[in-house]
């Protein structure tokens, strides 16, 4: 259905998911990735709003409930004896709307607890949680869509410890700005952080050996990740610095959003340099009418 999501929403739906708001669990012997369900609500609140989406319960069911040992067993007398307790299973399905869309999602939970009505009610809140989770997945990379993709090429880095990259005058209001010093009309930003720069995202004209070997490695797998030339780069940036304030702050704000800039970075000019950054600045370019 068009015209359900206005054009930030499908921005934001798009938008890789950022690591930092990724947890991992022991499964078996792998660990897996997973979206806690207080974060994928926040995420649904953020982009759809808080009275923009419905949640609900079609189903729920007790598959399971047993008396089992609870605690481990003992391997020296000062050791916490096991208590009998239950093991608790639960299934369910959750239906969410977004306007006129409408998703489900399948999920299963476990309660194990000394009071059987406590088991339940783990149990339950599980089962609902997870197969909300699966429902709102469906809309996008936000609510982890992004982790089934097993090289999580749609998951950035965490902004926690993530290096920094580039130098550029600190009084720039949007962390756009050219370097008179370099006369070439790149972009650059303030220095932040060790000045170390990520593998796989040079700054413009200045891409090494190791990092175009990266660059092209996930072009092989993706296109859209294929590195930009200095002078495409140049130019785009030309036409950026050339938009009227306001159309500048408003492409800033959601260049960030789309790629998940972090914050500390005061620059998105060095963010430029892949295939899918041209691409998205062109489409947004010509959404707000604005002439390359």
């Amino acid at each position: 259905m068009t015209g359900t999501f206005s054009a930030e929403q499908i921005q934001s739906l798009s938008a890789p998911l950022d690591r930092g708001k990724v947890k991992q669990r022991e499964q078996g012997r792998a660990k897996v990735s997973y979206l806690e369900g207080w974060q994928v609500i926040a995420e649904a609140n953020r982009i759809f709003g808080f009275d923009g989406w419905q949640r609900e319960t079609v189903a729920l069911q007790c598959v399971s409930q047993a008396e089992r040992r609870i605690g481990r067993e003992p391997s020296k007398p000062s050791d916490p004896p096991q208590r009998d307790g239950w093991g608790v299973t639960y299934t369910a399905r959750v239906r969410v709307v977004v306007g006129g869309i409408v998703r489900e999602g399948s999920g299963a939970g476990h309660g194990i607890d000394v009071d059987l009505g406590q088991a339940h009610e783990s149990a339950l809140k599980e089962a609902e949680t997870d197969a909300m989770k699966r429902a709102l997945m469906t809309f996008g990379n936000p609510f982890g869509l992004a982790l089934y993709d097993k090289q999580q090429r749609e998951v950035t880095s965490s902004v926690t410890g993530a290096p920094s990259r580039g130098d550029m005058p600190p009084h720039s209001p949007n962390g756009i700005a050219p370097n008179a010093a370099a006369g070439n009309g790149t972009l650059r930003r303030s220095p932040v952080g060790n000045g170390h720069r990520p593998s796989g995202h040079p700054p413009a004209g200045q891409h090494s050996h190791a990092a175009a070997a990266v660059g092209m490695e996930e072009a092989q797998e993706d296109p859209a990740f294929l590195p930009l030339d200095g002078t495409t780069i140049r130019r785009i940036h030309a036409t950026i610095r050339s938009l009227p304030q306001p159309q500048l702050e408003g492409f800033t704000k959601a260049f960030r959003k789309r790629f998940q800039v972090p914050e500390e970075a005061t620059s998105i000019a060095d963010r430029i340099c892949q295939k899918r950054h041209h691409d998205w600045i062109e489409a947004f370019l010509v959404q707000h009418q604005a002439v390359a």
